[in-house]
């Protein structure tokens, strides 16, 4: 085990070191090894017209980067260390032969958890967790507690080590696809919710449930686990962790966690003494869903954040981009951009739980192997007019027509080609208050790069309404 940073890099001078993915997490790392005068080799299965130019004229340009971009080649040389991007499977056929070979694999959120000197919050989930995550580091900053964000919120950790202290802490979100290979558990361990997700890469259900659980597994007695007691999935987790756990709950009454009551108190209740730590009107942003994230937040920060604090900052926190974002408001139509909603649950408990009228709802996109059942019962009951895009239109419409009460009018579904088409069609059919929202309880990567390049073209879109 290598002492700090600095111990780190000078260890793995020598060896031969791949990078597998140019992505969020690997770049900054492949930076500061040639910072240090690291030779480093970088592959990508994509070819280079379809990954970012300027980043690769940036690599390019490094003299102590070997590039290798849809070339296999790279395998047939000897690699000592493999950094995988989160997105490459940890289980793949290239990964394991070549620790078979040998070769170490790890990643860059792996060798953060090794070095890392002060306290980790790790956050997971199937949803929630990017809300959860910079609730605690919001928390914990307006407590005057010097805090670091990342991991699969977009900043990677590891590069920045030199500006962690051993009295900081550093709150991580955390991916199934992280997790799967972890051997480390964080200080404090939060498990959101866990409903299906990511089941075109995991192999079933029950591999995603075991990447979350790594979240615990490595915890010791004095670690922290924070479960939501309502979902039977998380609420089992208990029984795995030796940490102490804290239960969250939205509706049930707990001795122990953190819970709300019938008047909309929020209650951290110690061995049946209850304390008041805020009421739910003092959250600024909307929905039973955030309500929960607070829950989660809270339970996480108890030790060190007063009440006041965490008060503060829910009457002030805006929300996270793409999580249920006012747009516009144009001719009378509010305008949403929940692009994050990439399952059918996450729509269903964020943007379809919010009003008490139904709304005109753009939805569909990349085909996860989600069962979208569920999800048509609730757009029958909450959406007029659903417009569909996305390699998922079908197999949504499916859904919502196999539905032995459903109407030909109930919702109206409109099948388009592309964001601008839905956009516009829901410009055309909305009235003065209605309520349009990008929700689309599918990924992205048919049409996007991701949820935030999915985002931020809705919204470039309804902001041109306001011209037309």
């Amino acid at each position: 085990m290598y002492k700090n940073y600095d111990e780190f890099i000078e260890k793995i001078r020598n060896k031969k070191i791949l990078f597998c993915g140019i992505g969020r997490s690997n770049v900054p790392f492949i930076n500061a090894l040639t910072s240090k005068n690291l030779k480093v080799k970088v592959y990508d299965s994509k070819q280079e017209q379809n990954l970012d130019k300027n980043l690769i004229k940036q690599l390019k340009e490094n003299i102590l980067v070997s590039l290798y971009l849809n070339d296999e080649s790279v395998w047939d040389e000897q690699n000592d260390i493999i950094i995988r991007t989160p997105g490459m499977n940890f289980l793949c056929e290239k990964l394991s032969k070549a620790q078979k070979n040998g070769a170490i694999v790890t990643s860059e959120m792996e060798i953060f958890f090794d070095l890392c000197p002060c306290t980790i919050i790790g956050v997971t989930g199937s949803d929630g967790k990017t809300t959860v995550s910079t609730l605690i580091y919001e928390m914990l900053n307006s407590q005057g507690i010097k805090t670091h964000l990342g991991g699969n919120i977009g900043f990677p950790l590891l590069p920045r080590l030199s500006q962690i202290e051993k009295d900081d802490v550093a709150v991580v979100e955390l991916s199934s696809f992280q997790l799967i290979s972890m051997r480390k558990s964080p200080d404090i361990a939060v498990v959101t919710n866990i409903s299906p997700n990511h089941l075109d890469v995991h192999k079933n259900m029950e591999e995603y449930i075991d990447a979350k659980k790594q979240i615990l597994l490595h915890q010791n007695a004095f670690s922290k686990a924070v479960l939501n007691f309502d979902n039977p999935k998380t609420k089992a987790m208990k029984e795995i962790t030796r940490a102490q756990t804290l239960f969250f709950s939205i509706s049930n009454k707990l001795n122990t966690g953190v819970w709300k009551d019938k008047n909309e108190n929020i209650i951290i209740s110690n061995h049946g003494i209850d304390k008041v730590v805020m009421n739910t009107d003092e959250i600024k942003i909307p929905g039973t869903h955030n309500i929960e994230n607070y829950l989660a937040a809270i339970s996480a920060v108890s030790e060190f954040v007063s009440f006041e604090n965490m008060k503060k900052v829910a009457k002030s926190f805006n929300g996270v981009e793409h999580r249920i974002e006012f747009v516009e408001k144009i001719d009378g139509v509010t305008y949403y951009n929940d692009s994050i909603a990439s399952t059918p649950n996450r729509t269903v408990k964020g943007i379809l739980s919010l009003f008490d009228k139904k709304i005109i709802l753009i939805a569909g996109g990349y085909d996860k192997n989600l069962s979208f059942e569920s999800f048509a019962q609730e757009i029958v009951k909450k959406v007029s007019y659903l417009i569909l895009l996305g390699k998922t239109s079908e197999k949504i419409e499916n859904a919502i027509k196999g539905l032995k009460y459903y109407k030909g009018d109930n919702p109206k579904i409109i099948k388009t080609d592309s964001m601008n088409q839905a956009v516009k069609t829901a410009y055309k059919i909305a009235k003065p208050g209605d309520i349009v929202a990008l929700s689309p309880a599918c990924a992205s990567f048919d049409l996007y790069k991701n949820f935030e390049d999915r985002g931020n073209h809705f919204k470039s879109l309804v902001k041109l309404l306001k011209f037309s």
